[in-house]
């Protein structure tokens, strides 16, 4: 299993970025249900000076078991600065599309990661005792930016700082604050749609408590005999 590093949160910090954020997605493929996206952010001081190591057990969150994301995802939460989780409705998928969906979700999850670090709306904070104006970098698992496309669009929020983005294909494999994020989104909608499985006997065919929303066998057959729900994305290829 490969270890995340901070190696391109190094990079960052070295721009002189004040805070660094990684994004992953969680849900894409998902016949039912929210499509997430997880963002982790830390202070870039912390990584240049060295005080803000890997946490440990972290890594693809699609390489971990359940249990094992269950038992690490609240350290990495302690190990962040801020996190947050934005989603996006099967009803916006449908009326959106999945890419601006996801553009969205992950600009919720920024906006609120960003408030939760004490950024003000006009893009300052309080740095070594000083309000001041901070710059954030991120990094966006895959090879596509998403999110600075949807940034300032009609239905995206305002964020308080846009994010500097770059792209890193399998960057929940190679990138620390990514890799946590994913962990973290996982966990996030997985409960969620073991949630949502219980709160209406009418779910019960569709069997999200195991298949997580996903076109398992027996969720595809229940969508054939049944029909979708309110929670299906009924855009997409169902059965």
């Amino acid at each position: 299993m490969i270890t995340p590093t901070l190696y391109l949160e190094h990079a960052l910090a070295d721009q002189q970025y004040d805070i660094i954020v990684g994004f992953d997605e969680v849900g894409r493929g998902s016949l039912a249900g929210p499509v997430m996206v997880g963002a982790c952010a830390i202070w870039a001081q912390d990584v240049r000076d060295g005080v803000k190591g890997v946490p440990q057990g972290v890594a693809d969150s699609k390489m971990l078991t359940e249990h094992r994301r269950e038992a690490i995802v609240d350290e990495l939460k302690d190990w962040s600065a801020a996190w947050a989780v934005g989603s996006a409705s099967n009803t916006e998928i449908d009326d959106w599309g999945i890419s601006y969906a996801l553009g969205v979700a992950a600009l919720r999850a920024l906006a609120d990661a960003e408030r939760s670090l004490g950024i003000a709306d006009d893009g300052t904070a309080i740095v070594g005792g000083e309000r001041t104006r901070v710059s954030v970098g991120a990094i966006l698992d895959g090879p596509n930016d998403y999110i600075t496309k949807a940034l300032n669009t009609f239905d995206a929020p305002a964020v308080p700082v846009p994010a500097e983005v770059v792209t890193k294909v399998k960057g929940d494999q190679h990138c620390a604050t990514v890799a946590s994020a994913a962990v973290i989104a996982k966990v996030t909608r997985d409960r969620l749609m073991v949630s949502l499985a219980q709160s209406d006997s009418r779910y019960a065919p569709y069997e999200w408590e195991h298949n997580k929303g996903y076109g398992s066998k027996a969720h595809r057959a229940a969508i054939a005999q049944y029909g979708p729900t309110s929670l299906h994305r009924i855009s997409w290829k169902l059965t």
